[in-house]
């Protein structure tokens, strides 16, 4: 219920931290007056309203002007962008216009009895330092023009993507992958489960699983959870998957050592099995 929602304004620089690492956010609320809680309802209720047709969220997936793209919210940074946003607390209230200054990006919480809904929209220029030096702001009143000289930011009527509840609706794939550094996670994780003894000693050869894996969001995602699930570390998990594979239906081959051939034929038995809760 947007029209009964209590409104907050949250502002980010970005995400922080390595690229290798998961991202680290500060934000900051600003306190805001009752038309511009109006504004932020409108523009969250005519995108909302616009959205007619759903798509699975995958590397090659777009959506258009009337669609979004559907991602749970596990499978992404959402969950630690919310948590910075959790209350109001004064230490976090913007206390001068410099703080808002090169803002990334920033999130609207409307909070209606236990439903809390997060809109999140990327800033334009208009909020880069560079663009206050290089142009000054005027307005037409009365027939004339005159100066303002009050910092100025723009607030667009436009949202990247929401969340609410476990998932996300994607309106602008790129900025979402952006701001929650969607694409990198996964694939700096597949860089590092390669790196680890345990999981390259399960294989006769890793390589046609790289291969396989390749850029692919879905198997970049499920490799993210192999990694997670950390299956192939126990010794007896992959002893019952040589013993009892063909049970499941997989046709994995294994060498005279134990370890998993990988072919381009297996590669995805391969990684269901290694994510198959029967074998745990």
């Amino acid at each position: 219920n947007l029209e009964a929602a209590t409104v907050s304004l949250w502002v980010f620089k970005g995400p922080r931290g390595p690229s290798d690492a998961p991202p680290k956010y500060t934000g900051h609320w600003v306190e805001t007056t009752d038309g511009l809680d109006r504004a932020l309802k409108d523009t969250v209720a005519n995108v909302r309203n616009r959205i007619e047709e759903i798509i699975a969220y995958d590397l090659l997936a777009q959506n258009h002007e009337t669609s979004a793209l559907l991602i749970a919210k596990e499978e992404t940074n959402a969950g630690l962008l919310v948590d910075t946003v959790a209350a109001e607390m004064e230490a976090k209230r913007v206390q001068d216009a410099k703080r808002l200054e090169n803002t990334a990006f920033y999130l609207i919480k409307l909070i209606h009895d236990d439903a809390i809904l997060y809109a999140v929209r990327h800033t334009t220029s208009g909020w880069k330092t560079k663009h206050a030096v290089s142009a000054r702001s005027i307005f037409f009143m009365e027939n004339r023009l005159d100066l303002d000289d009050r910092p100025r930011f723009d607030l667009e009527k436009a949202i990247d993507f929401f969340v609410m509840g476990e998932e996300l609706l994607i309106l602008h794939k790129e900025h979402f992958e952006s701001i929650l550094r969607y694409k990198e996670t996964h694939t700096n994780d597949f860089f590092e489960l390669q790196a680890e003894p345990d999981f390259a000693a399960v294989f006769s050869d890793l390589a046609p699983l790289v291969q396989h894996v390749g850029v692919n969001k879905i198997r970049l995602r499920r490799m993210s959870a192999v990694r997670q699930k950390g299956h192939y570390r126990d010794g007896e998990f992959m002893q019952r998957l040589r013993q009892r594979y063909a049970e499941y239906g997989f046709t994995i081959q294994f060498d005279d050592r134990g370890r998993i051939v990988v072919t381009e034929e297996t590669s995805s038995q391969i990684i269901t099995a290694l994510l198959d809760h029967r074998l745990a």
